[in-house]
């Protein structure tokens, strides 16, 4: 039985990742994690209860990742065969307000990462998960490809470009097997009630007004939007498909503008929409209106994306719903 290592597992995308491995793999996983304000083990709680092949093959190890890992974390980890590095600080307005801190955790703590992993015998792939916004805003009629320059606006994205090129170089120097991926505006079931999907049905459940950001003009921004178990999907597909060093875009299905998402998300639920359109981005400097990718390279390996846009979004707001806990 293989083993397998998820940094910044207990946050939204990692959890949903350990839930696809667990059910799609026979692997022991080991979540590594903080537990900070992305870090919520009561995810990993929900997706365990009830099941006990699925308690047996997981473990967790308590680390905060700007600290190197050392023998005995090193020890607790175990011999793995595949990392998911999705540790990150990700939110673009709390690394506005204090940069540092997110290049201690994007950049340090990727490099301690890689440090680790370049030790490491039979490791087989390390996905070093990053996004869209190191390239920066897109144009209309603009996708920009894997290898495109970067064109970061903000500390957030600056850090991620720069956990990227630390990946890049461990694979040049020391042989490490790394592939980056890049990935869109992510939805599911429980995300932290701040992002837009979960904010939207809070808000229109309780009938107030969304702020939708737009242009000058009253253009709304825009995003590809994907779930998170179709982003699990494929970084379960790259870790045993995927070229080493090598990039990949993460894409889905649909591209929405925000005033559209919020639309259909209050048709689902059945309820009037109430919206103001906000032209925050030009008073925001590092606040990019929309985001565009191509995803060609992924497709080229024979991967498809299993569920549509459409309907995950259907699941993920009646989940919500049903569970709206996740929404406090």
């Amino acid at each position: 039985m293989k083993r397998v290592l998820v940094t910044g597992g207990a946050g939204f995308i990692g959890h949903h990742l350990i839930e696809h491995l667990l059910k799609n793999t026979d692997w022991q996983i080991v979540c590594l994690d903080r537990l900070d304000t992305s870090g919520n083990l009561n995810r990993i709680r929900e997706v365990l209860e009830g099941n006990v092949d699925f308690r047996k093959r997981y473990e967790f190890v308590w680390h905060d990742l700007k600290a190197a890992i050392n023998s005995q974390i090193g020890g607790l980890i175990g011999k793995v065969s595949y990392i998911f590095h999705l540790a990150a600080a990700s939110h673009v307005d709390r690394s506005i307000a204090d940069p540092l801190a997110f290049v201690y955790d994007n950049v340090v703590g990727t490099a301690h990462l890689l440090d680790y992993a370049r030790h490491l015998d039979g490791l087989e792939s390390l996905i070093n998960f990053s996004t869209d916004e190191v390239f920066g805003p897109a144009g209309q009629g603009v996708y920009f490809a894997e290898w495109d320059r970067y064109n970061s606006t903000n500390p957030y994205s600056a850090t991620k470009a720069g956990a990227e090129e630390l990946g890049l170089a461990f694979a040049n120097t020391y042989g490490l097997p790394v592939i980056t991926t890049h990935c869109m505006n992510v939805f599911g079931e429980r995300q932290h009630p701040e992002k837009y999907v979960p904010m939207c049905i809070k808000r229109i459940l309780a009938g107030e007004p969304i702020l939708v950001h737009c242009d000058p003009n009253k253009v709304p921004g825009s995003r590809h939007y994907i779930h998170a178990r179709n982003v699990a999907d494929a970084l379960l597909f790259l870790c045993q498909h995927g070229k080493r060093r090598e990039k990949y875009n993460i894409v889905g299905h649909k591209e929405v503008d925000n005033l559209e998402m919020a639309r259909q998300i209050a048709e689902i639920l059945g309820q009037p929409l109430r919206y103001e359109l906000i032209d925050y981005h030009s008073t925001r400097p590092g606040h990019d209106l929309r985001y565009a990718l191509q995803d060609g390279r992924l497709a080229a390996l024979g991967f498809q994306y299993k569920v549509s846009f459409e309907e995950s979004l259907r699941r993920t707001v009646w989940w919500t719903v049903t569970n709206k806990r996740w929404l406090n």
